[in-house]
């Protein structure tokens, strides 16, 4: 958890005690508390280290295409004593009042001072609540993300891996686009550029260049027309289809030079 959760006396990771008093409904949005079984859990001031981080998560996933909502420290009702509220929530569903209800994907930042018990407890009442991934994200030591997901073991990848969350997400997420600015950036940029149907920048540049291309085949095409009917001439079916179907510049430009030099329409054409 990001903002490395307080030591809670209760909380050994598995909640084997008995429930505390507190329900949902008694917090409002901005009360620094989640609730673990009717416990309340102090949420804590984000560290240095993990407090850009979390925005650069919710930037690279909130710009997959495929997603339809990301938040940061979105307040997740899992049940009516129980609210959980993950650094990055992916695609979360939202409830009849403050809170929202569920989400198939949640992000934790884990850095210096983390309550790795109380962090393996909200992990497992997010899994058991239906969010189907957990990644927690290492701040501290090799960075890597841990992958808790339900009914299967934890597993690790490093940061020159990547992420997936199938049906979640449409792209895979490189792992130090997590924490990494550069890495980030690059990433949602590719993100929004798929977004509107391009694989890359260069792929817009292109498109910049063609529709260019385009506008000049477009404005040598009608000048060699209108020249040739300024000599007289008139353009057979065959003439004017081979104006129309030319894309390649010089050749227009070649054609619309020897209007002026050629004697006859057919000259023009003749060896190009």
């Amino acid at each position: 958890m990001g903002r490395g959760g307080s030591v809670d006396p209760m909380s050994d990771g598995h909640r084997r005690y008995q429930r505390g008093p507190f329900r949902t409904g008694q917090l409002r949005s901005g009360d620094p508390y989640e609730l673990s079984q009717g416990h309340p859990i102090f949420c804590a001031p984000t560290g240095r280290d993990g407090s850009g981080p979390n925005g650069l998560g919710f930037a690279v996933l909130d710009s997959d295409p495929a997603v339809r909502n990301a938040g940061v420290d979105t307040g997740l009702a899992l049940g009516p004593d129980t609210l959980r509220a993950p650094d990055v929530t992916v695609n979360f569903e939202g409830g009849e009042g403050t809170w929202a209800t569920q989400a198939p994907l949640a992000v934790e930042y884990a850095g210096r001072g983390q309550d790795e018990a109380e962090l393996k407890t909200k992990i497992a009442e997010l899994l058991a609540a239906g969010t189907r991934w957990v990644w927690v994200v290492r701040l501290v030591g090799p960075r890597r993300v841990e992958i808790h997901e339900a009914g299967a073991a934890m597993r690790t990848v490093g940061d020159e891996g990547t992420l997936a969350a199938p049906g979640v997400l449409e792209l895979s997420v490189p792992v130090r686009a997590l924490y990494d600015r550069d890495a980030a950036h690059e990433v949602t940029l590719r993100n929004l550029l798929a977004s509107k149907g391009y694989g890359s920048l260069d792929a817009v540049r292109e498109e910049g260049r063609e529709e260019g291309r385009e506008e000049g085949l477009v404005a040598l095409r009608a000048a060699l027309v209108a020249t040739i009917e300024v000599r007289g001439w008139r353009l057979d079916e065959g003439q004017a289809q081979r104006i129309a179907a030319c894309r390649d510049l010089s050749t227009l430009g070649g054609w619309l030079t020897r209007v002026v030099t050629e004697s006859t329409v057919e000259g023009v054409f003749l060896g190009g």
